[in-house]
C-alpha cells in the first residue's frame, strides 16, 4: 500500500505530465519521476481486479455514454503513451509498464460513465485504505470534469441531478458526523460498556433513546398547543406554596399544564388575522405525538431486528472481531486503551455465552430446576395478583377517601401504595435466580422482566380502569385534569423512590456487602427492574399526554437526572457481571416490550376516552361537546362544503375511518414480520451448513495430508536414493527457475482473483 504522500505526489506528477509540459528534467528528476510511475502502475494494477465488474455495468450504458468512454480512452492512450514515450527517452526502463497502463485505462474509464452510487460502491470495494481510495475518487471527479468540458452533447438535467444527488450526499455525510460529535453521553456511554458490558450498556442506551422521545413530543406540544394558549390565557390568580411540586395540585390547576386550563375557542388576533382551532390543534398534535411514536417504534424494532437477528454476521465467531474490527484512525491514548477494553470485553462476552451454551445437564439437574422454575413462577404470579388487588380496592375507595380528608397530602396515598409496589416486588423477583439459576443470563433477564411487565402493566390496566369508570364517571367539575394530577403524581413519587433506591438503598447494600458481610460481596446492577422502571414511566407519560400536556417536559428533566444517578450508582456500588453475555438483541426485546403491551394499551385507553367518553361542561377545549371525536366530526362535515377540500373527507371516510384499511395494514405488517422471521430462520440453517461445511473439509485436507505422507513414506521404502537425485535435480534447476517462478506467481494469483476462485 501506498502512503498519502506518495499518493498525492503521484497524482501531480500525473497531472503535470498529462497537460503536455516538457521540461529537461535533472538525474534527480528522472530518478523520483521513475519511483513515482512504478508505485502508481502498481497502484493502479492492485485495483484492477473489477475490470470484469466494471465491464459489464458498462456495457449496459447507452451509446451516448460509450461514445463518452471512448473519447476519454483515446485521450487517457495518448496521455499515457506520451508519458511513456518521454521516460523511454530519457533511458528509464518501464518493465510491464504497458500492460499496467491498460489495466489502468480500463479501470479509470469503467468508473467514469458509473452514477455516482455505483461509482462510490465500486471504490469502496477496493481493498485500500481511506486516504487512497478519497484519492482515486478525486482523479475520477476531475477526469470526469475534464470530459465533461470537451463533450458538449452532455444533457444539462442529467449533469444537475447528479450534482443534487453528490451536494445532498456529502451534506448528509457532513450531518452525521456533525450529530455523532454532539451526541449526548457518547464517552459515558463508552466507558460503561468497557467496564461492565454491554448487557448493563443496554440499559442506558434505552434511556437515551426515550430521552430523544420525549424531546420531541415535548417540541411538538410545546409548538401547536402550549405557545397558542399562551397568546390568550388569563391571568393565575391563586397563591403558590411549594407544595405543588408534590401534589401537581393547586396553582397548576390553572395552568397550562392540564388540560382544563384550554380554551375551546377559535384563536384569532385582529379582525383580519388567520384564525386557530384549539379544539383540532389540540387532538391533532396529540394524535401526531402518538402515531409519530407508532412508527417510530416499528422502524426501530425492525432496525434492531435486522441488525441483531437477521445480519449473518452476528452469528459467526468472534474471530473476524478480533482481527477485523480494530479502528486504525483512533490514535489517542485513552481511546485506545478504552477501545481495547470494549474490544477485550466483547470478545470475552461472546466466548463465555459460547462455553454456555455448549453446557450439557444431567436428567436429574434438568428435573430439579423445572420444579424450581415451576415454583418462581407459581410464587411471582401469586405475589402480582395480590398487588393487583390490593391496588384496586385502594382505587375503588380512594375518592371517598379524599373527601373524608382534606389534608393536601391525602392525595398522596395511592402513587405511595403503587410505588412502594413497584420497588419491593421486583427486588423479590431478583432473589429467585438463587434458586432458579439460570445456565444463561440473558434467559434470567428476560424471565424477570416478563414477570415485572406483568406486574407494572396489570397495575396500570388497574389504574385506567378507575380513571375512566370511577373518576370520569363521578360527576367533578374537570375530571381531565383530577386524572392528569394523578399521573403527575405517580410519575413523581415513582421518579422519587428510584432515586432513594440508587444513593440509598444500593450504598447501604455496598457498605454491607463490603464491610458487614464480605460473603455477599458487590451486587450486580439488575437490568430487568431498572428497564421496567423506564418502561413504566413512558407508559404513564404517553397515558397523561392528552391530560396533562406538559408530561414530556416533566419525563425530560426526569430522564436527565436519572441517567447520572444511575451512572454515579453503577461506578461507586456495582461490579461487573460474574457472568459475562452478549446483550446484542436485547435493546430489540426492550422496544418490543415498550410496544407491546405498553404502547398498544395506551392506544386503546386513549381510544375509549376519544370516543367513548363524555367531556367535562365546564373545562379543556372539547367543552360542550357529547364525546371528544365530535370535533373531528364537526370539521369533516365543514370541509365537506368545500369543493378544494372533498380529497381530506375522501381520506378521513375510507382510510382514517375505516375498519377495512386498518385490518388490511395489520394484515401486512404480519405479513412482514413472518417473512422476515422465516429469513432469520432460514440463514441461521445456512450459516449452519456452511459451518459443517467448513469442518467437513477440514476432516477431507487431513485425511488427504496423511495419505500423502503415507505415499511418501512407501516411496522412500521402495527407492531409498531417488530423494537424492530428485534433491540434486531441484537445486540445479532452482536457480534458473527462480525468476520466472516469481514473475508467474502474480500471474497466476491475479487470473485466479479475476475468474472469482475463492481459494486464490
Amino acid at each position: 500500500m501506498l502512503s498519502d504522500d506518495h499518493v498525492s505526489e503521484i497524482i501531480i506528477e500525473g497531472e503535470n505530465v498529462s497537460s503536455g509540459v516538457q521540461s529537461h528534467p535533472s538525474s534527480s528528476q528522472i530518478f523520483q519521476e521513475k519511483v513515482l510511475l512504478d508505485s502508481s502502475i502498481n497502484m493502479v494494477s492492485s485495483i484492477s481486479d473489477i475490470d470484469v465488474i466494471d465491464s459489464q455495468m458498462v456495457s449496459k450504458r447507452n451509446d451516448q455514454k460509450g461514445n463518452q468512454v471512448l473519447q476519454f480512452s483515446t485521450s487517457l492512450n495518448e496521455s499515457m503513451s506520451q508519458t511513456l514515450h518521454s521516460l523511454e527517452c530519457m533511458g528509464i526502463d518501464t518493465p510491464g509498464s504497458s500492460h499496467e497502463a491498460v489495466q489502468g485505462q480500463k479501470l479509470i474509464a469503467s468508473l467514469i460513465p458509473m452514477t455516482s452510487r455505483d461509482r462510490i460502491k465500486a471504490i469502496r470495494n477496493q481493498p485500500k485504505t481511506m486516504e487512497e481510495k478519497r484519492n482515486l475518487r478525486k482523479i475520477v471527479d476531475k477526469e470526469k470534469s475534464k470530459q465533461t468540458h470537451r463533450i458538449l452533447q452532455l444533457n444539462c438535467c442529467i449533469q444537475c441531478l447528479n450534482s443534487i444527488s453528490r451536494a445532498y450526499r456529502r451534506s448528509k455525510n457532513s450531518l452525521s458526523e456533525i450529530l455523532n460529535s454532539i451526541s449526548l453521553w457518547q464517552k459515558t456511554l463508552k466507558i460503561i460498556g468497557g467496564k461492565f458490558g454491554t448487557s448493563i450498556l443496554s440499559y442506558f442506551n434505552f434511556l437515551r433513546w426515550l430521552l430523544k422521545f420525549n424531546i420531541f413530543s415535548f417540541i411538538l406540544n410545546f409548538s401547536f398547543i402550549i405557545i397558542p394558549q399562551f397568546t390568550v390565557a388569563e391571568k393565575n390568580t391563586l397563591q403558590f406554596t411549594g407544595l405543588e411540586f408534590f401534589t401537581g395540585a393547586g396553582y397548576f390547576r390553572d395552568t397550562v399544564m392540564y388540560y382544563g386550563f384550554y380554551t375551546n375557542s377559535t384563536i384569532q388576533h385582529g379582525s383580519s388575522g388567520a384564525s386557530y382551532n384549539m379544539q383540532l390543534a389540540y387532538i391533532f398534535t396529540i394524535g401526531a405525538c402518538l402515531t409519530t411514536c407508532f412508527f417510530s417504534l416499528l422502524f426501530s424494532m425492525a432496525k434492531y431486528f435486522r441488525n441483531n437477528f437477521i445480519n449473518p454476521h452476528i452469528y459467526s465467531g468472534g474471530i473476524n472481531k478480533l482481527i477485523f474490527c480494530w479502528d486504525f484512525t483512533v490514535t489517542h491514548e485513552k481511546a485506545v486503551k478504552l477501545k481495547q477494553k470494549n474490544l477485550s470485553t466483547e470478545i470475552r462476552e461472546t466466548l463465555s455465552e459460547l462455553r454456555q451454551e455448549n453446557s450439557k445437564l444431567t436428567f436429574n439437574q434438568q428435573l430439579t430446576r423445572f420444579s424450581a422454575y415451576t415454583v418462581a413462577w407459581v410464587v411471582s404470579t401469586g405475589v402480582a395478583i395480590a398487588c393487583c388487588a390490593a391496588v384496586y380496592y385502594l382505587a375503588e375507595y380512594n375518592l371517598e377517601f379524599l373527601k373524608t380528608h382534606s389534608n393536601p397530602g391525602a392525595v398522596l396515598l395511592l402513587p405511595f401504595v403503587v410505588s412502594c409496589i413497584n420497588l419491593a416486588v421486583p427486588c423479590i423477583y431478583s432473589t429467585f435466580r438463587l434458586v432458579e439459576r439460570y445456565e444463561m443470563p440473558r434467559h434470567e433477564v428476560y424471565v424477570l422482566l416478563i414477570r415485572n411487565i406483568f406486574l407494572k402493566i396489570s397495575i396500570i390496566g388497574i389504574l385506567c380502569y378507575y380513571w375512566l369508570n370511577t373518576v370520569a364517571l363521578s360527576g367533578e367539575e374537570c375530571w381531565e385534569t383530577l386524572i392528569g394530577q394523578d399521573i403527575y403524581r405517580l410519575l413523581l413519587m415513582d421518579f422519587v423512590f428510584s432515586l432513594v433506591d440508587s444513593f440509598l438503598g444500593e450504598f447501604l447494600r455496598r457498605i454491607i456487602g463490603m464491610h458487614l458481610i464480605t460473603s455477599l460481596g458487590l451486587q450486580e446492577f439488575d437490568i430487568a427492574r431498572n428497564v421496567l422502571e423506564l418502561i413504566y414511566a413512558q407508559t404513564l407519560v404517553w397515558i397523561g399526554i392528552f391530560f396533562c400536556p406538559l408530561l414530556p417536559f416533566i419525563q425530560m428533566i426526569m430522564l436527565f437526572i436519572m441517567f447520572y444517578s444511575k451512572n454515579i450508582s453503577l461506578m461507586m456500588n456495582f461490579q461487573p457481571p460474574s457472568k459475562a453475555w452478549r446483550a446484542s438483541q436485547m435493546m430489540t426485546f426492550f422496544i418490543f416490550l415498550l410496544f407491546f403491551p405498553s404502547f398498544t394499551g395506551v392506544l386503546c385507553t386513549l381510544a375509549i376516552t376519544i370516543w367513548r367518553l363524555k367531556p367535562s361542561a365546564d373545562c379543556g377545549p372539547f367543552r360542550g361537546l357529547p364525546f371528544f371525536i365530535h370535533s373531528i366530526y364537526s370539521w369533516i362535515d365543514t370541509l365537506s362544503t368545500r369543493p378544494g377540500y372533498l380529497w381530506v373527507v375522501w381520506i378521513y371516510r375510507n382510510l382514517i375511518g375505516s375498519v377495512h384499511f386498518f385490518f388490511i395494514l395489520t394484515l401486512i405488517v404480519l405479513i412482514i414480520t413472518y417473512l422476515y422471521w422465516q429469513i432469520t430462520e432460514g440463514r441461521k440453517i445456512m450459516i449452519r451448513l456452511l459451518h459443517e461445511q467448513i469442518i467437513n473439509e477440514g476432516k477431507d485436507k487431513m485425511f488427504l495430508i496423511e495419505k500423502l505422507i503415507k505415499l511418501q513414506d512407501m516411496e522412500k521404502k521402495a527407492n531409498p536414493s531417488s530423494p537424492v537425485l530428485e534433491r540434486r535435480e531441484v537445486e540445479q534447476q532452482g536457480s534458473l527457475h527462480l525468476g520466472e517462478h516469481d514473475s508467474s506467481l502474480d500471474l497466476r494469483f491475479r487470473r485466479s482473483v479475476q475468474e472469482g476462485n475463492p481459494r486464490a
